[in-house]
C-alpha cells in the first residue's frame, strides 16, 4: 500500500503499457533473429550477403537497389512477412548483381560499381 499511495503514476505506467510490451518484445526478437541470420562478405568486385528467409518463395521476394542501399521485402500476399534494408560502403551495379534462393537462404552477389573519373585533361600553353 505504501508503494501505491506514494507513487500511483508509476504503478499505472507499468500496467498501462503491458499490452505493447509483448508486441515490442516480439518485434525485437524478430529483428534480432533476422540480423543474426545474415552473413556478409566482400571482395574486390562484389558484396556477398546471405539471408535466411524461410517460407518465402522467389516470386514473393522483391529486391530493390538504389545507390549503396539494398532493400529486400516480401510482396503483398506472401504468407510470411520479411523486410530488411542494408546500406553498403559503396554503390552497387544492379545490372551485374545476382540473387539466388535455395532452401530458404537468399544469396546476393552485389557487384560494386567502379568509380568513373570524369576528369578531363587539358594542355598547358
Amino acid at each position: 500500500m505504501l508503494f501505491a499511495s506514494t507513487h500511483p503514476a508509476l504503478r499505472r505506467n507499468v500496467y498501462a503499457h503491458s499490452g505493447r510490451a509483448l508486441e515490442r518484445f516480439l518485434s525485437e526478437a524478430r529483428t534480432e533473429s533476422t540480423q543474426a541470420a545474415t552473413q556478409y562478405q566482400q571482395d574486390e568486385t562484389a558484396f556477398h550477403l546471405k539471408l535466411d528467409v524461410p517460407g518465402i518463395a522467389r516470386e514473393q521476394l522483391a529486391i530493390a537497389i538504389e545507390g549503396a542501399v539494398v532493400r529486400i521485402s516480401s510482396r503483398d500476399g506472401a504468407e510470411r512477412k520479411y523486410r530488411a534494408a542494408y546500406e553498403l560502403p559503396q554503390d552497387i551495379d544492379a545490372a551485374l548483381s545476382e540473387a539466388k534462393l535455395e532452401h530458404g537462404v537468399l544469396s546476393l552477389k552485389l557487384a560494386k560499381k567502379m568509380p568513373v573519373s570524369n576528369a578531363t585533361e587539358i594542355t598547358v600553353q
